[in-house]
């Protein structure tokens, strides 16, 4: 091909991108302003999964626009909406616009965020984000932290510095961690990535309320301690996923001081209650801890990518991730500050923090404890309707946005109590109205719903809940006919053999 028609073609290409884009942002804009009317629900058939396999990826370029309609045709407009008003599933993510518009932004201009050098207002952005939010934590001068990409890292990232502050490298095999029943399964795998057995994992019971018993959890690590063992960490939860629930924060870090062992909070979606002035009592303990995981991206209303995990004392950070390769030697000595890359595990890593700062620099920190104590509101409300249906129970209260609870109609038994919850799930998903999914406690197949957006209403809570008893409705009438069609089926045929012999 000629060099300059090449030349031509790219220029086209590239001028066609940005109308695109700006024809994305109108786009985009109506969808989050008609968001109440998408589907929750939507997932790709075999027929679109097909077109994207023969696809491939093409030796030969392809026209932009032609790229651009099959993205949002076949790959955008195939995903749950996690950030509906009616997601109550998992812990759902309600993004901002202006979280949005900081990701635009950021990714735009891409800032290596590694060191001071390369990103100076970034990395001051992200440092004062950081400082602000220790101060919301009680964390005294010294502490610090940085993002990351999600809970997951950000747990991995505290208990590396755990590990390293508390254990010497021959005390590692003898090492013991605590968690609970109700931890975050990311807590373990975190844990066997640093290089911990299983067995080096010691869950604690929970309570009636899902938190962890204190008093369990000295029993455990005076047994392990007579048996030689050396506990280093407990992982406490502020707002489990299962049910919202606080461990008693006061009493572990109590039992983590005398035993000298390492506090560490995840508190992925229950750290951001902080910003409430009605609740973050609840919290009250926390700034005992001696880390912090705290996920932006699950209730201060941000796109995905946007985690922190904060530690009472900063060098802990710096003496697990520091390195000083001589190819880095030039970026040194541009801040009084650590750089953060050696605060973390990432050497290249995005500006995470820019589009928190843009958030709360047009809602406000206010706006933001408004919109946290909205969603507690909406899962008591969703609590009180429920309770008032017969046949349903709730079986762990309203906390933190979440509720659980679950249809037990008299006579049938435990297995077809779990089997119809499981279907009532299925059906109100599949309906695309509302996505709900299941947990179990204590054994127990039970619905949840988390109402953390701060678009939610009242209307949606009542009608969501309705539709949830009138699809057990329909699942018993079901269930009946069924029942009513086999006894026929048995009595036919036993007529039929009187009738032969």
């Amino acid at each position: 091909m000629n060099p300059n028609m090449e030349s031509q073609t790219d220029v086209q290409q590239t001028r066609q991108a940005g109308e695109l884009m700006k024809e994305f942002i109108d786009t985009a804009l109506g969808f989050y302003q008609n968001i109440k009317e998408q589907d929750v629900s939507r997932q790709a058939d075999d027929k679109v999964l097909s077109h994207l396999h023969r696809q491939g990826i093409p030796r030969v370029g392809r026209p932009v626009d032609q790229v651009y309609r099959e993205m949002l045709r076949d790959v955008y407009s195939h995903n749950t909406l996690v950030q509906h008003p009616r997601c109550f599933a998992c812990i759902p993510s309600p993004v901002s616009l202006y979280s949005w518009m900081g990701d635009i932004m950021t990714n735009a201009f891409d800032p290596h965020a590694g060191c001071h050098m390369n990103a100076s207002a970034a990395n001051f952005i992200e440092r004062e984000l950081i400082q602000w939010m220790c101060g919301l934590a009680g964390y005294p001068q010294g502490s610090g932290g940085l993002f990351v990409s999600g809970g997951s890292i950000a747990n991995l990232t505290a208990l590396t510095a755990a590990r390293d502050a508390k254990l010497a490298c021959g005390e590692r095999h003898i090492a013991a961690a605590y968690v609970s029943d109700q931890t975050h399964s990311s807590v373990a795998k975190g844990l066997h990535i640093i290089g911990f057995r299983a067995d080096q994992v010691k869950k604690i019971p929970t309570g009636a309320d899902f938190s962890m018993n204190p008093a369990s959890l000295e029993a455990a690590v005076r047994r392990d301690l007579a048996q030689g063992q050396r506990p280093f960490a407990v992982i406490a939860t502020a707002g489990t996923t299962n049910t919202g629930s606080i461990d008693p924060l006061p009493e572990i870090a109590a039992i983590c001081q005398k035993y000298d062992m390492w506090m560490h909070v995840d508190g992925a979606f229950g750290a951001s209650v902080l910003l409430s002035p009605h609740y973050r009592e609840r919290l009250a303990g926390i700034e005992g801890s001696d880390s912090l995981s705290w996920d932006a991206h699950k209730w201060l209303m941000q796109t995905y990518g946007c985690s922190a995990v904060l530690v009472r004392d900063q060098s802990h950070l710096v003496r697990s991730f520091a390195v000083h390769p001589e190819y880095l030697k030039d970026a040194e000595g541009f801040s009084s500050h650590p750089d953060f890359w050696d605060l973390g595990p990432e050497l290249t890593r995005p500006a995470r923090s820019l589009k928190l700062w843009v958030t709360l620099q047009i809602m406000g920190s206010m706006g933001m404890g408004q919109m946290i104590e909205h969603g507690i509101a909406m899962a008591g409300l969703a609590e009180e309707i429920i309770d008032s249906y017969p046949d349903w129970e709730i079986v762990s209260p309203a906390k933190l946005g979440i509720v659980n609870f679950r249809y037990v109609p008299a006579g049938l038994a435990s297995s077809r109590i779990d089997q119809i919850n499981q279907e009532i799930a299925r059906e109100i998903t599949d309906s695309s109205y509302a996505q709900i999914l299941t947990t179990e406690l204590r054994g127990r197949k039970v619905l949840r719903m988390c109402t953390l957006h701060p678009e939610t209403t009242q209307e949606d809570i009542r009608t969501t809940v309705s539709s949830l008893n009138q699809t057990q409705a329909v699942l018993r009438q079901k269930c009946r006919s069924l029942n009513q069609s086999t006894v026929r089926d048995q009595h036919t045929a036993a007529a039929t053999v009187q009738v032969t012999a």
